[in-house]
């Protein structure tokens, strides 16, 4: 696991700086709805990785003191919502629970793994905007 945040950001349209304004001074916790769920090492094989998990599901990778992790947050939050009964969403402490992270090559945070029969499909890295998530859920909405 790596020691240090690498920062992987597109900025489109400027919400970098309108994102960083509203989040710098948040936690996880400030900005994290009961739609999203905790997953750890104990729950990881019967809330993701079990097969005929026919629901997709996302997984997002972070770590409390990774900035760009603050940022996508809101985000997932919003998509848990929007896709409510449709997808399950999950986040992951990289720094609780090394061993998942390091099984699937996390090396940089944050990044969004979809997986769907518990094996995983894809891979998003970085704080991406909202409309990248979303085209890739959609995908896996029609499977």
């Amino acid at each position: 696991m790596p020691s240090e945040c690498v920062i992987l950001v597109e900025n489109k349209g400027g919400i970098l700086e309108d994102l960083i304004g509203a989040f710098e001074h948040m936690t996880p916790e400030d900005v994290t709805d009961q739609s999203v769920q905790v997953v750890n090492e104990s729950s990881w094989e019967s809330l993701v990785g079990a097969p005929g998990m026919e629901t997709p599901v996302l997984v997002e990778f972070w770590a409390p003191w990774c900035g760009p992790c603050r940022m996508i947050a809101p985000v997932i939050d919003e998509l848990a919502k929007q896709y409510a009964g449709k997808i399950l969403c999950y986040k992951l402490n990289t720094d609780e629970s090394p061993n998942i992270a390091s099984q699937y090559g996390i090396r940089s945070i944050p990044t969004v793994l979809f997986f769907k029969n518990g094996e995983k499909k894809e891979s998003v890295i970085g704080a991406v905007p909202k409309s990248t998530l979303t085209a890739t859920i959609e995908k896996y909405l029609d499977l």
